[in-house]
């Protein structure tokens, strides 16, 4: 999109802005700001506030009601975190979808930030449900995410996840049968690998550096890809690009203590989103999704 369509874009959000405040609300200033390697990111600041704005024209139409789900459903947990309120989200028609959200000024001190994110993620995963998946599908990067409800995690884990993903990668990029072989082992080994008596937790589902923040009022998420999985699922990806010192880790083993035994299926974990990885970006990350399927056969 060119500038003059970003203006448009962002002269819809002013016209909404103005109906939810009840009066005329003027645009002060715009400027790109990182906003990931998908969507177009502006914060405006306006006569009413500054604000986040993501919108896109050409990716799935519904991208951002789902994150904006997402963003609620993190509130409602009622953690110690900081997550963005939404203000507006909608769909691609004849504009862009977009999302706007009030904007999260970074922090200039960031002591003790480490373990408030720590415990703040703790808490997040204490809001459980009654069954794994979510209320609807959503995406991890642009990847569909099946989260039609299952009682069973190992179940969920093998065909909502890795076969889901197994089944993609062979449609669009291509799979020997072979590779397809050592994929249906592992999904039938499944159930024995990852605990039945998990508790369908809350997690954020795409939880690397780039999605927290450290702001003004404490650490924050963003861009969630939410359901409710065995906790331990977020610590495959945040294990597996790194970035959470150790007293994040520490902090949340405190605030909601990790079975012994957890580390022995972080990098089962973490295969769902080497194989997303795979799907999205290319053969580079297939050799390594091979890797860790065979330390689990």
């Amino acid at each position: 999109m060119n500038r003059f369509q970003e203006q448009d874009v962002i002269q819809l959000c002013i016209e909404r802005l103005t109906n939810i405040y009840g009066s005329s609300v003027r645009l002060k200033d715009s400027r790109s700001v990182g906003g990931g390697c998908i969507n177009n990111a502006v914060k405006i600041s306006t006569s009413v506030g500054d604000f986040f704005l993501k919108w896109n024209a050409t990716d799935h139409a519904e991208l951002f009601l789902k994150e904006a789900f997402g963003l609620n459903e993190m509130r409602l947990a009622g953690s110690s975190l900081v997550i963005p309120e939404v203000i507006w989200s909608k769909e691609v028609d004849d504009f862009p979808g977009l999302l706007l959200m009030e904007y999260l000024q970074p922090a200039s001190n960031t002591y003790g930030m480490d373990e408030r994110l720590g415990r703040g993620i703790a808490q997040l995963h204490r809001k459980a449900a009654s069954a794994f998946g979510f209320h609807h599908s959503n995406y991890c990067g642009t990847t569909l995410q099946d989260n039609t409800w299952s009682d069973s995690w190992p179940e969920f884990y093998a065909q909502r996840r890795i076969w889901s993903l197994v089944e993609q990668i062979k449609k669009s990029r291509g799979m020997s049968i072979e590779e397809q072989k050592i994929y249906e082992k592992l999904v039938v080994r499944i159930p024995v690998l990852l605990p039945n008596q998990a508790v369908p937790s809350l997690i954020h589902g795409d939880l690397w550096s780039g999605n927290y923040m450290y702001t003004a009022n404490g650490s924050a998420l963003i861009d969630p890809a939410c359901y409710y999985a065995d906790r331990e699922m977020e610590l495959g990806m945040m294990k597996l690009f790194g970035g959470f010192s150790s007293r994040v880790w520490e902090a949340y083993q405190e605030e909601f203590p990790l079975p012994d035994d957890w580390k022995e299926r972080n990098r089962l974990y973490q295969l769902y989103h080497v194989l997303n990885h795979y799907l999205l970006f290319g053969v580079s990350y297939g050799q390594q999704a091979l890797e860790i399927t065979h330390e689990y056969l």
